[in-house]
């Protein structure tokens, strides 16, 4: 029976959604013969009623499949707007356009928002995780997080050269407001001597305390600092949290920091040595999404993407893909969001590694 099947990519962008594109129209239409569609702009798209036709070859140049090694989306993607606003609308949009399934790529939030409107609508869902948080439970990887630690990598290696010949200490500042596996797995993989991430709280004196160690015992005169958007100071370390002039009273939960929690942490160093340590700070953004994703991820999207066909022509559906023990898995969208976002375990295995490597990780593990 052929079928009609739909694809949509939600939330912010990272490399190997094109991938998963790729091995979606492949897989169905060499396979089954089915008609795939893309949705540009997610649920924006079917609140439109908007289709892109894709064909196996529609994207060839002379014969060059270039969606393979291309960052972004092509079908766009969007991660603001009340959706659930619009509920009745995009509802209706599903019969609509004729589906018989929809595939949607996303992280934890926008696979909870889009199956929420699947459960309203009755639609055949199958969702695939992305995000370079890598936060999605019941899954070991998504798409997008091993080029995203590559690329945070790759910007520790050159800023340490430049950190050792200048005698500084460097701040990377990355992505992750709730969960800091961006910032632990980067900071191991690229020799940081300091980890900042919102599962464990530190302080501006054990991170002075490491600096100075560093200089007394190891005469090393420069370091490198990785710190989470999201990490958060012991309540004790508060005291002085207006230096960076915070949004709000300092309280349990820490307010972002006007200048950056990168530049924050550059501004309570330097107050508290008088300016012995000459800092600086880099923030990485949106560097960290794009770029040419790797191959990790190249063999992940194209897995989750035939195997997402293969739960759609076996009719089962709120399933996610996942990776688990080595091989893919399809597991409850529900209880994927239940337990998102999944968190850095202070006490795991990566924490304690990088205790033993000598890194300063916060105040919870280092006392």
């Amino acid at each position: 029976m052929n079928k009609r099947i739909g694809i949509l990519t939600s939330g912010g962008d990272c490399p190997g959604l094109n991938c998963v594109i790729r091995a979606v129209v492949s897989h169905a239409t060499l396979t089954h013969n089915w008609e795939v569609v893309g949705i540009p702009y997610a649920t924006q798209g079917l609140l439109e009623r908007q289709t892109v036709p894709l064909s196996m070859h529609g994207w060839d140049l002379r014969g060059i499949d270039p969606l393979l090694n291309m960052g972004g989306t092509i079908l766009g993607s969007i991660n603001t707007g009340d959706t659930l606003a619009s509920a009745s609308e995009i509802l209706a949009s599903y019969e609509a356009l004729g589906l018989d399934a929809l595939i949607a790529v996303g992280g934890d939030g926008s696979l909870k928002i889009i199956h929420q409107l699947a459960t309203l609508g009755n639609w055949h869902l199958v969702g695939i995780p992305k995000t370079i948080d890598n936060d999605v439970a019941l899954t070991e990887r998504s798409i997008g997080f091993d080029t995203a630690v590559n690329t945070v990598v790759d910007a520790i290696n050159r800023l340490t050269f430049t950190a050792a010949s200048h005698d500084r200490v460097m701040i990377v500042e990355v992505m992750g407001r709730t969960a800091g596996h961006l910032a632990l797995y980067s900071g191991i993989a690229g020799g940081a001597d300091v980890i900042l991430i919102p599962e464990i709280p530190y302080t501006i004196k054990g991170i002075c305390n490491h600096l100075q160690e560093l200089r007394d015992r190891w005469k090393r005169k420069f370091a490198i600092i990785v710190v989470a958007e999201g990490a958060t100071p012991c309540l004790e370390d508060l005291s002085d949290a207006d230096i960076c002039n915070l949004e709000n009273a300092p309280s349990q939960h820490f307010t972002t920091p006007k200048c950056g929690r990168g530049q924050y942490i550059a501004d309570r160093i330097s107050t508290l040595t008088k300016n012995f340590v000459d800092t600086r700070v880099s923030v990485l953004g949106h560097i960290q999404r794009g770029g040419i994703p790797s191959a990790l991820d190249r063999l992940t999207a194209t897995v989750f993407g035939t195997t997402s066909v293969d739960l759609i022509a076996q009719n089962k559906y709120d399933q996610m893909l996942a990776w688990q023990n080595g091989k893919v898995v399809n597991v409850s969208i529900q209880d994927a969001v239940d337990k998102s976002p999944s968190l850095v375990d202070p006490h795991g295995y990566l924490v304690q590694s990088a205790q033993s490597l000598g890194i300063y990780i916060g105040e919870e593990t280092n006392r």
